[in-house]
């Protein structure tokens, strides 16, 4: 069998640096995207390439915000098995203090250009045996979160793609789904407040926050052929918060 490739578009952020050393571990050879943080994802890339010397690692960069850097991305893939968004940015601010601008960056890089990277490589994820895209999505995607209405409408967006394009590319042999994770130990989350985190973490059945591990796993699980026939799913990776 040759080499198997995947994207991670993210592969800077903490989530997707874990789905980058996970998927590696697994064989694979990866693409790795950043936005603006080249100094972490270099250095994650000499990492692999140290560990892994037979697999490949590509540095890819593209600003999410730019219709221009999906065309420029999607130009530097060649073979691609399976494609990873694990990147994106939150807001934590009320509606009323809600700018347009926010709303138009937070749907830019959660819904509209993933959807056009998507309608740009899948015909090179067509031409294998068995392909997957995966969103990193969110519990707020599916429940809705009190400042975070902005955020919880793109993630909901997310989910909702994920349903309806699962089911266009089905029989090309393509899988689509989303991994929702509830609280995971991230600076994404620095923002909560001691008390505020004692009192979630009350609410979560399983008495602790998860981790970037946790999320890989199910990420990596969703790649692997033991995941060809999910599709259009949305994985709650929570610990029993949202259920």
């Amino acid at each position: 069998m040759g080499k198997k490739f995947a994207l991670i578009v993210g592969a800077s952020g903490e989530i997707g640096n874990t789905i980058c050393r996970e998927l590696a571990d697994n064989g694979w050879s990866l693409y790795l995207h950043y936005s603006s943080n080249k100094a972490r994802v270099s250095s994650l890339m000499n990492e692999l390439e140290h560990s892994y010397p037979t697999q490949e690692f590509m540095l890819i960069q593209a600003d999410m915000r730019e219709a221009s850097s999906i065309e420029k991305l999607a130009n530097s893939i060649f073979s691609l098995h399976s494609i990873i968004f694990a990147h994106g940015h939150s807001l934590y601010k009320g509606l009323e203090d809600t700018t347009v601008e926010d709303i138009r960056h937070l749907f830019q890089v959660h819904v509209e250009h993933p959807m056009f990277l998507l309608g740009k490589v899948t015909s090179k994820l067509r031409k294998h045996l068995h392909s997957s895209i995966i969103f990193v999505g969110s519990i707020w995607g599916e429940t809705g979160a009190s400042y975070e209405a902005a955020y919880s409408a793109a993630k909901g967006a997310q989910h909702a793609f994920v349903k309806a394009y699962a089911k266009e590319v089905a029989h090309a042999r393509i899988t689509v789904n989303a991994v929702a994770p509830g609280f995971i130990d991230t600076k994404m989350n620095i923002h909560v407040e001691d008390e505020a985190r004692t009192l979630i973490l009350e609410e979560i059945p399983a008495g602790v926050f998860g981790t970037t591990q946790d999320v890989a796993n199910a990420v990596v699980f969703l790649t692997s052929e033991k995941a060809n026939y999910i599709t259009g799913q949305i994985i709650r990776v929570n610990g029993g918060w949202y259920i």
